[in-house]
C-alpha cells in the first residue's frame, strides 16, 4: 500500500525529490566524462547543473519535512522517512563535492587511466539509479524493496573493485608519488558517490521490513 496514499501532494514531492537526486547522478557522470576528454565547456555545465539540483533536492527535502509535522503524516513512519530523504539527499551532495573537486584540484588523469576512470563513473552512477528506484518502490509498495536491492550491490562492490584496480595500475606505474596520490585521492573521490548509494540501499532494507509489519 503507499506511504502516501492520503497525499497526492505529499507523493509528488517524493517523486520530484528522487527524480531530482537520479538527475543529479547522471549529471555527475557526465561531468567526470566531460572532464577527462577535455571538454571545459560541457564539465562547467555540469558543475552549475548539479548545483541547481542539489540546491532544489534541499528545498524539496524541507518542504516535505515541514508537511509531515504540519499534517501529522505517518508519524509511525516519520523517522524512517527523514532519515531516508537526509541520506538520498547525501548522494547528490557527494557528487556536487566531487565534481567541484575536480574542478579546483584539476588533477592530471593520464590517458591510459581514462577507461578506467570512465567505468568506476559508469558504476558509481548505476548504483545512484537503482538506489532511487529502490527508494521509489518504498513509497508505493515496500515489498518491491529487496527486489531492486541487490542491483544497487552489484554496482557498489563493482565501483570498489574498479577503484582498487585502478589504485593499483596508478602505484605501479613510474608516476612520482604525489601525482600517484593525487590520483588515488580521486578514484575514492568518485567511489565514495557508490558508497553514499549503498548506504541508502542499507537503511531501505530496514525500512521496508519495518513497514512489512
Amino acid at each position: 500500500m503507499p506511504l502516501f496514499k492520503s497525499s497526492r501532494v505529499m507523493e509528488a514531492q517524493i517523486d520530484e525529490f528522487l527524480d531530482t537526486v537520479g538527475e543529479g547522478g547522471l549529471v555527475y557522470q557526465a561531468g567526470v566524462k566531460s572532464y577527462l576528454q577535455g571538454d571545459v565547456t560541457d564539465f562547467e555545465a555540469a558543475i552549475a547543473k548539479i548545483d541547481k539540483l542539489e540546491n532544489r533536492a534541499d528545498k524539496i527535502s524541507k518542504d516535505v519535512e515541514a508537511n509531515l509535522y504540519r499534517h501529522s503524516l505517518i508519524p509511525e513512519h516519520r523517522g524512517d522517512v527523514l532519515g531516508l530523504l537526509e541520506h538520498t539527499d547525501n548522494i547528490i551532495d557527494t557528487a556536487k563535492t566531487s565534481l567541484y573537486q575536480f574542478s579546483v584540484e584539476q588533477p592530471e588523469i593520464p590517458a591510459e587511466f581514462h577507461a578506467e576512470f570512465a567505468k568506476l563513473t559508469d558504476a558509481s552512477a548505476a548504483a545512484v539509479d537503482a538506489v532511487i528506484v529502490c527508494a521509489r518502490a518504498f513509497f508505493r509498495d515496500a515489498d518491491l524493496v529487496k527486489d531492486n536491492l541487490y542491483k544497487v550491490h552489484h554496482f557498489e562492490k563493482e565501483a570498489d573493485l574498479i577503484s582498487d584496480a585502478l589504485k593499483r595500475a596508478v602505484f605501479a606505474g613510474s608516476l612520482d608519488l604525489a601525482h600517484k596520490i593525487h590520483l588515488r585521492y580521486f578514484a575514492l573521490n568518485v567511489e565514495k558517490v557508490s558508497d553514499k548509494a549503498q548506504e541508502v540501499a542499507d537503511r531501505l532494507a530496514i525500512y521496508s521490513i519495518k513497514r512489512t509489519i
